[in-house]
């Protein structure tokens, strides 16, 4: 399905971004996996290439203004082509808004819109220009598209996430706002929007999973107690898994929505119906 095509995905070393890798490689892609943590990036890497696919690893802050650019020419030396960026990376640091820093919300806002916005950017430079010389030649590339993720959280706010339920409807925004200025150029853009998914950001908190920001290190989890009760809520009564998100990432980046641009897809298991 996505033989000679190469992915970009961020946030890739763990959870739904290594389950969307895994999937992608199995499928015939190119993968570059980029990430915070560049030990666990390249163990990533391996795992795939060990499956007989092809991985490599791109380690990288994607907050950093300089990294967009300096991951998409490494696709591109590499490769000479990308044909599918995948804005994944991010994580959570909760906190009621009446006690949130501006540290907290900045930080939030910096993984989750900043850095989808630059990589967007960057890789404008490359594709725009493509497709205009395409389009003097009346053929146009079949496969170029971006898959944003995003959150149930964005869509309908949660407690203690003001940082991160804004983040993620700002995605959303972000998402349709491409579509409509990309699609006469035959670039996709869309959103895939995860309910309660069963990774280290939604496992108890006192399993111990943090994550270190700038020489703080940001617990990552929720208390036990909400997490049961959240349950409760989902129609399919249990938390979906890492592979069931990705695929949600695969659908939308795959020609069977060769069609759909703009749109968020939720993955759920019928949360918020």
């Amino acid at each position: 399905m996505f033989e000679d095509q190469a992915v970009l995905i961020t946030g890739a070393a763990n959870g739904i971004g290594l389950a969307a890798a895994r999937q992608f490689a199995s499928l015939g892609a190119q993968v570059f996996i980029n990430d915070l943590d560049a030990d666990a990036c390249t163990s990533a890497a391996r795992f795939i290439q060990d499956a007989g696919n092809a991985a490599w690893p791109l380690p990288g802050d994607v907050t950093d203004p300089k990294t967009p650019e300096m991951l998409i020419q490494q696709v591109l030396d590499q490769c000479g082509r990308l044909n599918i960026l995948v804005n994944n990376a991010g994580f959570t640091w909760d906190g009621m808004l009446h006690k949130m820093t501006d540290e907290q919300w900045l930080q939030i806002q910096e993984v989750h819109t900043m850095a989808p916005f630059r990589l967007t950017r960057a890789i404008a430079q490359i594709w725009r220009p493509l497709a205009k010389e395409e389009m003097k030649t009346g053929h146009r590339h079949p496969h170029r598209c971006i898959v944003n993720v995003s959150s149930t959280s964005g869509l309908h706010g949660n407690i203690g996430q003001i940082n991160y339920a804004t983040a993620k409807m700002g995605v959303i925004g972000m998402t349709k706002t491409i579509a409509r200025e990309w699609g006469m150029f035959g670039i996709r853009c869309n959103a895939v929007a995860f309910g309660f998914i069963d990774t280290r950001l939604t496992r108890p908190v006192d399993e111990g999973h943090t994550l270190s920001i700038e020489g703080e290190e940001i617990a990552l989890g929720i208390p036990k107690k909400v997490r049961d009760a959240s349950f409760a809520a989902i129609p399919m009564g249990r938390p979906g898994t890492a592979h069931e998100a990705a695929a949600g990432i695969i659908l939308m980046a795959s020609p069977l929505a060769s069609y759909i641009t703009g749109h968020t897809l939720e993955v759920t298991g019928g949360l918020g119906i």
